[in-house]
């Protein structure tokens, strides 16, 4: 699979980690760079201890000294720095009125290395560092054009942002005769040379700026493409990061999703694409062999867990959670999916074991993790589909977020 599984949970974690927020200043961000001795680390937070000891409000001081304490005991698990570096963000979250917080302990180890170490007793738990990791490397400009309008874009990742368009007054079909006609197309070739330049220096100002950008597509139905690029309107540094010229029929943003459906082959590897060929693969067997696939998350579920699912299609927003219900007296266990405005309903109604009627031990926890952990044990192929994507926001609401394709048609 293209896309890192780790990096869409890491995804889900840091957006979870962003809602968050400690009553006071005493929730704990600490980032260790790879090859930091893990001693001074711990010399450093038995110093914060100290300064907390000191703190005049009993139930911040409380709350940060049993935040660092976690802290300290959570290192103690590792003999060295791992090779990335290792995040721990640790506090006491409300769960309602004062005296409802809870201690939360997360443990990252980071999918590139740190270069930063990082410490902050805060009222929110500091992701920046995290998020620069998340951000999408690499994008490529798209430009689709024709004789009346140019319209300009950027693909990062799974992200797809229409820049700007313009328009050229470049008049059209005439019924102009003998000197008129040439005086008339005199006119319009300098209409256009102006429209062209005008384009070339647009994509300057669109383009120069964009960090690691790694080409630069032309489309448009007609010459008018060739032309623009031919002409020399595009600035040098700017027209030798053209990788590939398209025909489409259409201009404007319908132009733009035509040119990267003609040229997948030109973003390989970019997430937008990936998950494109995902969907489109789908509706195809929905389409042509739809006993081979199953949507709405209580048949997939059952059917992944039979080992039928082949491929695995979940969308990052899917509205459900992991629970497990389980009973410490006869051992009994059960685990479910959830809709997420179902949870407390849940709950409720397994609170007693129906076995030995006894009080239950309920768990949540986060769905994707829970369905990639399952498809490894039956060999099943995992995708994560954004909902920021046109396709992957019509999944979403048309399928509700869950799918499959199958290894073969179930009885």
């Amino acid at each position: 699979m293209t896309i890192s599984i780790d990096k869409v949970k890491l995804e889900r974690l840091v957006k979870e980690l962003k809602s968050k927020m400690g009553r006071g200043t005493e929730l704990i961000s600490l980032y260790i760079p790879a090859g930091r001795p893990l001693g001074e680390v711990t010399s450093a937070l038995r110093e914060e201890l100290s300064t907390a000891a000191n703190i005049k409000d009993r139930t911040t001081r409380h709350h940060v000294l049993d935040a660092l304490t976690v802290t300290l005991q959570r290192l103690k698990l590792f003999t060295s720095t791992p090779k990335n570096g290792l995040v721990i963000f640790a506090g006491y979250i409300p769960r309602g009125p004062p005296g409802s917080e809870k201690m939360e302990v997360y443990v990252i180890e980071p999918p590139e290395p740190i270069n930063t170490y990082l410490y902050r007793c805060d009222s929110r738990f500091h992701t920046e560092i995290l998020e620069e990791m998340l951000e999408e490397k690499g994008s490529y400009g798209i430009i689709v054009i024709d004789r009346s309008s140019a319209t300009f874009a950027l693909l990062t990742g799974r992200r797809l942002k229409i820049l700007d368009e313009i328009t050229s007054g470049v008049p059209g079909k005439h019924s102009a005769g003998g000197q008129s006609a040439r005086r008339f197309e005199r006119v319009i070739e300098i209409m256009a040379h102006e429209f062209y330049k005008r384009a070339g220096e647009y994509a300057q100002k669109l383009f120069s700026e964009v960090k690691d950008l790694k080409g630069i597509i032309l489309g448009g139905p007609g010459p008018t493409k060739n032309d623009f690029y031919d002409g020399d309107y595009l600035p040098y540094d700017l027209k030798r990061m053209v990788i590939g010229i398209v025909d489409v029929g259409y201009t404007g943003e319908e132009g733009v999703y035509e040119v990267i459906e003609r040229a997948q082959s030109l973003l390989e590897g970019m997430r937008y694409v990936h998950e494109k060929q995902v969907i489109q693969k789908f509706l195809e067997y929905l389409a042509k062999k739809s006993d081979l696939i199953a949507y709405g998350y209580r048949e997939v579920y059952y059917l992944l867990k039979q080992g039928v699912v082949d491929t695995l299609i979940v969308s990052e927003d899917v509205p459900l959670s992991y629970v497990k219900v389980s009973c410490s007296t006869c051992g009994w266990t059960n685990e479910d999916l959830v809709r997420e405005d179902e949870v407390e309903e849940f709950k409720g109604a397994h609170s007693k074991c129906p076995v030995c009627g006894q009080v239950t031990n309920i768990e949540q926890g986060d769905v994707i993790e829970y369905l990639v952990e399952l498809s490894k044990t039956f060999n099943t192929k995992i995708e994560i589909i954004s909902s920021g994507t046109e396709e992957g926001k019509g999944f979403l609401e048309s399928f509700k977020g869950m799918a499959a394709i199958l290894r073969y048609a179930p009885r």
